[in-house]
């Protein structure tokens, strides 16, 4: 009999489908590995083993008894522990508390027992003594420590809860060599054990450093289970692709510049910052250039640098033949670079404003004006949002009264008063329906036939793959490899960013 077993589970967010079909038996003793692309399932999945997420459909089984979760606190109950991709610490608080954090030890019923703390934290922090660096220890807060560091202490919170079935999801994109090996040594003492853990990673060397087996999940199903010692890398990539690894046909055909005849608009040499190093590459005018591979390796945080909107950065980046250092996004907003970021509330959106207050932003820090009449404005704003095909009541309505669709128009819209010389799109499809996406890459199209240069991050392959003349894979911070012309294929894409991994 399976510890775990998951029959036809399903969740929808709305329209939106997190997981079609989720089918998995997890044994006794077993680390068993979910591998997929973004948004394929694997994470709500594990959600909603964990009880944070409730399912729509299906069946969740442990030990044969069918199981129902109000919340995390009855699956930790029924045997659950979970390392969240997202981790989830007090940042405040002290690394043994963090640790002990899913079931503080009290006495007294009331008061927490400082002395069991410290002895439970000592017991998970000494599997890591040697791995953990300097400036690690019981007493110091978590947001003192590095991102390696706070990432074990979120392994070790997950090892305290001393539950039969652990989840891992991504738990080692942190870590170095070191760290990992030092992890996958207390994996494999626990499946001697008789634990059983799901773990998730994007790296295939780890996959087969450590799995007993692996499932697949595309699209929201799970699509194949098999013995990790009865696969390889290439069948699993293409069980991951299916039946769309050929490119699908572009939207337009692409233009001379697109195709390396234009002149350099973005040359960007040695580039390094937090999250990525040694960054080089060069967009003509004309031409789509994509950031593909895995969610977080590094392709938001080169674009935030080069829009100045994150400091410590080094390398040379050239814009029109002009040498340039945007050390703030006002200045890298002047010198030609435009930013749009799929993060609305953080990145874009002036909330509780009026729409005309949301898309003239940029025209006033661009022409340095201090006052300007509203019909001035409004000649302004109208044919950007009309552009987009936005649909609103007014210019003064709240931004905050548009769907979340309607919301990006009005960001994107800002910067097309004034045209900018590079577009930066930091994933900008994130959270909008359908129809938005279309009139977006329709407008991009459009603007690169025009001669803007334009910078493309999606975390969607198929927007990559329709719409980008070249796509630049990126892993842990660095650029792996460069898809062009007929090698831009779904099953390239997957290849390059999980074989270098």
């Amino acid at each position: 009999m399976s510890k775990l077993q998951l029959r036809g589970v399903r969740k929808a967010y709305g329209a939106t489908v997190a997981l079609r079909r989720g089918d998995m038996k997890l044994d006794r003793g077993e680390v068993h590995v979910l591998i997929g692309s973004n948004g394929s399932g694997k994470s709500t999945l594990c959600k909603i083993v964990a009880g944070s997420v409730r399912p729509d459909g299906g069946e969740v089984l442990i030990d044969g008894r069918s199981v129902e979760f109000s919340g995390p606190n009855d699956a930790r109950k029924a045997g659950i522990g979970i390392f969240y991709q997202e981790l989830s610490l007090a940042a405040h608080r002290t690394v043994a508390e963090n640790i002990c954090l899913a079931a503080l030890p009290v006495s007294g019923g009331v008061f927490v027992d400082r002395a069991k703390v410290a002895e439970t934290a000592r017991r998970y922090a000494d599997l890591f003594a040697e791995v953990a660096g300097t400036g690690f220890s019981l007493d110091a807060t978590v947001e003192s420590l590095r991102a390696d560091q706070r990432q074990l202490v979120e392994i070790m919170k997950t090892l305290a809860t001393e539950a039969p079935i652990l989840i891992f999801d991504e738990p080692t994109s942190a870590l170095d060599r070191a760290q990992v090996d030092c992890f996958f040594g207390i994996l494999r003492r626990l499946k001697e054990e008789g634990r059983s853990i799901i773990f998730i990673s994007h790296r295939m060397d780890e996959i087969f450093a450590i799995g007993d087996r692996v499932t697949v999940m595309r699209d929201g199903e799970t699509i194949e289970t098999d013995r990790i010692a009865d696969t390889d890398h290439d069948a699993i990539i293409r069980r991951m692709v299916g039946e769309k690894g050929e490119l699908a046909p572009p939207a337009e055909a692409a233009n001379d510049a697109a195709s390396g005849g234009g002149q350099v608009i973005l040359k960007v040499e040695g580039f390094s910052g937090p999250g990525f190093s040694n960054i080089g590459f060069e967009v003509t005018e004309g031409e789509i250039v994509g950031f593909g591979g895995l969610h977080g390796q590094g392709q938001s945080a080169v674009l935030r640098a080069l829009f100045g909107a994150t400091p410590g950065n080094s390398g040379s980046v050239v814009l029109d033949g002009r040498s340039m250092s945007a050390a703030r996004p006002r200045a890298a907003i002047r010198e030609g670079f435009a930013y749009i970021s799929g993060d609305r509330g953080r990145d874009g959106a002036i909330a509780g404003r009026p729409i005309l207050e949301n898309v003239t932003p940029i025209h006033f820090l661009k022409n340095r004006l201090a006052l300007a009449r509203p019909s001035h404005l409004r000649n302004k704003a109208l044919p950007a949002l009309e552009a987009l095909k936005t649909k609103y009541a007014g210019l003064a309505s709240s931004i905050n009264s548009l769907s979340g669709g309607n919301q990006q128009k009005v960001i994107i819209a800002r910067w097309l008063i004034d045209r900018p010389a590079v577009l930066l799109l930091d994933d900008p499809t994130k959270g909008i329906d359908l129809q938005t996406k279309t009139d977006l890459f329709a407008l991009i199209r459009e603007l690169a036939a025009e001669g803007m240069a334009i910078v493309l991050y999606s975390s969607e392959d198929a927007e990559l793959l329709n719409n980008a003349d070249r796509i630049l894979v990126f892993n842990s911070g660095a650029i792996a490899r460069e898809l062009t012309g007929s090698d831009r294929t779904r099953y390239n894409l997957y290849h390059a960013a999980y074989e270098a991994a």
